[in-house]
């Protein structure tokens, strides 16, 4: 069997230092103390989660980001309903076209129950789309329109950016 260039200096680099590609000696580590083994030691932030749970809900409304175009209201009531009692469940749609806009809000009758939805179904699947629970922020008004820059006697308009403008 003919090996390619690349090959041959993979193969040569393994056997001349065995330390620069250590994978099976972390294999074997991984594998005999599973215990000791998670995700967040991975990314160097040892159980980061248990060091900073979420803050506690002061809302029973939640905002449901990443689903699925194809996820409904229907759907989406289906899926958080087995967590309490929900008054609404609704899925954001572009006005124009329709299409979900990916995300959603449900609200339940109490803060216990949005707590126990939130814990249930942060970062699960649904519809085949990794779902984020958080809690709802409430909306921001817009600022009101600034008036129309007037004009003077002599037809100029002040723009605050540039200067005068004609």
């Amino acid at each position: 069997m003919a090996l390619s260039s690349s090959a041959r200096l993979l193969r040569r680099a393994l056997r001349s230092s065995p330390s620069l590609f250590s994978v099976q000696s972390q294999a074997t580590t991984l594998s005999t103390s599973p215990a000791r083994f998670s995700s967040s030691t991975l990314f160097g932030d040892d159980d980061a989660a248990t060091k900073n749970p979420p803050p506690p809900l002061t809302t029973p409304k939640l905002f449901v980001s990443g689903l699925s175009r194809l996820t409904t209201d229907g759907k989406l009531h289906d899926v958080f309903a087995q967590f309490g009692q929900l008054v609404e469940a609704k899925v954001i749609t572009d006005r124009v076209s329709g299409r979900s806009k990916g995300f959603g809000f449900v609200t339940y009758a109490t803060i216990e129950e949005a707590e126990k939805a939130r814990e249930g179904m942060n970062a699960k699947f649904l519809d085949g789309w990794v779902i984020f629970v958080d809690p709802a922020k409430p909306r921001e008004r817009k600022p009101p329109p600034q008036p129309e820059p007037v004009s003077s006697e002599t037809g100029f308009k002040v723009n605050k950016t540039i200067g005068w403008c004609g």
